[in-house]
């Protein structure tokens, strides 16, 4: 049985504004003040993780020990079958520039390596979100999600974050990037991993 949520204050483990701003949304209903890494001055630990679940642990945990709040982290990522999974847990890792990330410059990437690659469309893919959800006494509780789709070129929309304007998502005629962000937020695999963690330790 999952433990349950019954703090004021949630502090979501991450620095990037959009991801906070979607968890926040799908945890209003039930009250909770969300807070993120950066108005608490946290430093993002290093990612020495190999999968999804783990480096959202190292991101939870060391949250949550800093602060003495319940930390909510994600680690999310695509996965492209014709590439063998990559990026997978590196797809930040592909936008890093050293000055910087730049999403463009990955989507880039991804395109040329599946075109060398000469496999056939469509390139199967999907979106993965790992949230781990840790409290300061060490316990922690884990929630998984994935949206089947495809990789499609050229880049399609501006909403969203990340590689959405290359995602197409299954059962639908566009792209993350050209859905409304909070039309994705109910249906992408971040959507429904919180689904799970609403039902698991929130409903």
């Amino acid at each position: 049985m999952t433990r349950r949520f019954d703090a004021p204050r949630l502090l979501v483990a991450t620095h990037n504004s959009g991801k906070l701003e979607e968890i926040a949304d799908l945890l209003q209903p039930f009250g909770v003040t969300c807070l993120g890494a950066a108005e608490m001055d946290l430093p993002e630990p290093d990612e020495t993780g190999t999968t999804f679940v783990e480096n959202a642990r190292i991101k939870a945990h060391a949250a949550a020990k800093a602060t003495g709040l319940p930390a909510l982290s994600d680690d999310s990522g695509i996965e492209i079958d014709a590439l063998d999974g990559a990026p997978g847990v590196y797809t930040a890792d592909w936008a890093e520039t050293g000055n910087g990330r730049d999403f463009e410059m990955a989507m880039t990437k991804a395109h040329d390596r599946l075109v060398a690659s000469g496999a056939p469309q469509p390139w199967t893919a999907r979106f993965c979100c790992t949230l781990v959800l840790a409290w300061p006494d060490g316990h922690d509780e884990v929630f998984p999600g994935v949206m089947e789709g495809q990789v499609v070129w050229p880049m399609r929309g501006d909403q969203g974050h990340g590689y959405d304007p290359i995602f197409q998502p299954d059962g639908y005629e566009i792209t993350f990037g050209e859905m409304d962000r909070w039309e994705k937020n109910k249906i992408s695999h971040r959507g429904r991993a919180t689904e799970l963690l609403v039902k698991g330790c929130f409903g």
